[in-house]
């Protein structure tokens, strides 16, 4: 949204906000499907520049609905910031574990466009927003104009801010370099070593990292957690130790997932369990899989791995737990593209879903050579069991 500079300065005065909206209402009842003729029809109405980022402001926030719910239409975006904020669901339920810590109060470093900050004021905690980009923080005090309780945003850089008085400390590190996202702890910004260290001398402070967070790179004295979403992994969170207090927990790896709010820890029940696969088949959600909890999975659902390396599970009961998806098993096959052609064509199947593990396998490739035909569907489950694979043909549980 570069475009829109000279405009979104005024988002912090209150007549500039309402100017601005004036001007996105006039860009959203153009309905003109062409975007060159959209566009010019809503030159016609306001000037050019403020057409531009009129415009842009109304594309952004139809594509924030999925992110930020009815609240979008009340917000304002920059095309990176709504790539980067957290959606509304997970930024409450790190609120609320704040809350619950018994923090009032939080200094959000990194704000971007205040979506964790909006979080924290639903949770009912004073916010200190930082944010050093003044367009990005400008935007950042437009959403949280008004709330309650208030919420002060400034235009600083993380690491030269005080933060060692916070009472609770968040960060949210951008993760891009010249070339795009990056997944390198060394390219983040702030650097991941000042992350740990306020990690370290905060009791109470939490930084929102990407999911692919290895193993190693966990300090043996935070707690990390894997967060999902319908099914796809988020985010990783490194918690401070005060987040253990006054409780004692020993947890050290969480996954929570979302919007069921089921979480599994490495303090919960495992299971060494392996068994031949039965009625039923279970596929561990990803952030239960990324924070290696496959074997308490298996306890709470209780099930048995297929294979001791595998994230899959097995039982002869059907699974509602939102940890794992289930899939009722119809066949168990020897992997062969000739035996599972056949088979499709036997079943009518004109649509598959493939899945594997542990099978050095081209999905893609597989279902042109399947070539699939016919009303029905099913799921391809691939897996590597011992030195035999297998393929298993098979339905959601919850498909009849």
């Amino acid at each position: 949204m570069g475009q829109t500079r000279g405009v979104l300065p005024d988002l912090r005065d209150t007549a500039g906000r309402a100017a601005f909206e004036a001007a996105i209402a006039v860009a959203e009842a153009v309905t003109e499907p062409d975007p060159v003729r959209r566009a010019s029809q809503i030159r016609q109405q306001l000037e050019p520049e403020l057409a531009t980022a009129a415009l842009a402001q109304a594309e952004l926030r139809a594509r924030a609905g999925d992110k930020f719910g009815a609240e979008a239409r009340r917000l304002f975006f920059t095309s990176t910031g709504l790539e980067q904020a957290t959606r509304r669901e997970l930024a409450d339920h790190r609120a609320r574990r704040f809350a619950a810590a018994g923090a009032s109060s939080v200094l959000d470093l990194c704000c971007g466009i205040g979506a964790d900050a909006l979080g924290f004021t639903r949770a009912g905690l004073t916010v200190t927003a930082v944010e050093r980009d003044p367009e990005t923080a400008a935007v950042a005090a437009a959403n949280l104009a008004g709330r309650r309780p208030a919420a002060i945003v400034e235009v600083a850089d993380a690491e030269s801010r005080n933060w060692q008085d916070a009472e609770a400390v968040f960060l949210d590190p951008a993760r891009r370099s010249d070339r795009g996202r990056t997944f390198d702890p060394r390219a983040f910004s702030p650097s991941f070593e000042f992350t740990l260290q306020v990690l370290a001398e905060s009791r109470l402070a939490a930084a929102k990292l990407s999911p692919g967070l290895q193993h190693a790179l966990i300090p043996a004295e935070l707690e990390a957690e894997w967060v999902s979403f319908r099914g796809g992994v988020k985010e990783s969170v490194l918690w401070s130790a005060g987040f253990r207090v006054p409780s004692g927990s020993a947890v050290r790896r969480r996954a929570s997932v979302l919007p069921a709010g089921t979480q599994l820890t490495d303090a919960d029940p495992r299971s060494l369990a392996v068994r031949p696969i039965g009625a039923y088949l279970h596929e561990p959600d990803g952030a239960v899989i990324r924070a290696g909890l496959v074997q308490q999975a298996a306890a709470a659902l209780n099930a048995a791995r297929i294979d001791e390396h595998l994230a899959y599970l097995t039982s002869d009961q059907p699974s509602k737990s939102a940890l794992a998806r289930s899939y009722r098993v119809l066949e168990v096959l020897p992997y062969s593209v000739k035996r599972i052609k056949a088979e499709l064509q036997r079943r009518a199947v004109g649509i598959v879903e493939i899945k594997k593990r542990g099978v050095d396998v081209d999905p893609a490739a597989l279902r042109r050579a399947l070539k699939p035909s016919g009303p029905n569907s099913l799921t391809l489950l691939l897996a590597r069991v011992g030195q035999e694979h297998l393929a298993v043909l098979a339905e959601p549980a919850d498909a009849r």
